[in-house]
């Protein structure tokens, strides 16, 4: 009897994240690298993912976990607005509008999206 709940507590423990689907792959498109989502990463154990537009929390939830086999705690989504630029003398145009994720991993997870696998 004590070998079963061994067991039962071993299969508890392993978390399985359903397998990634095209749409998964679909929803996120790649991460944001700048200063503050570098410190973000480091001090609170958060990453920037530029998404697809139409995606919502749950389904760039859903996706990460999917993709990356991590547990997630909490998403964050923001549309970031266009923003005025100028090309040459005359010409002004607009950066192009998109949707930015912020997902804070769950304690004792970690992930780094820049590690060199060169060996």
């Amino acid at each position: 009897m004590a070998k079963t709940k061994k067991a039962a507590e071993k299969v508890v423990e392993e978390r399985s994240f359903p397998a990634p689907t095209i749409a998964d792959y679909s929803i996120i498109v790649k991460p944001i690298v700048t200063e503050k989502s570098m410190r973000l990463q480091e001090t609170e154990n958060k990453l920037t993912l530029r998404v697809r537009s139409d995606a919502n929390a749950l389904q760039i939830k859903n996706a990460f976990q999917a993709l990356f086999n991590k547990k997630v705690e909490k998403v964050n989504v923001v549309n970031v607005r266009a923003k005025q630029k100028r090309v040459g003398r005359f010409k002004a145009g607009l950066t192009s509008t998109y949707k930015k994720a912020i997902i804070k991993l769950a304690a004792g997870e970690s992930l780094d999206l820049f590690k060199d696998e060169k060996k």
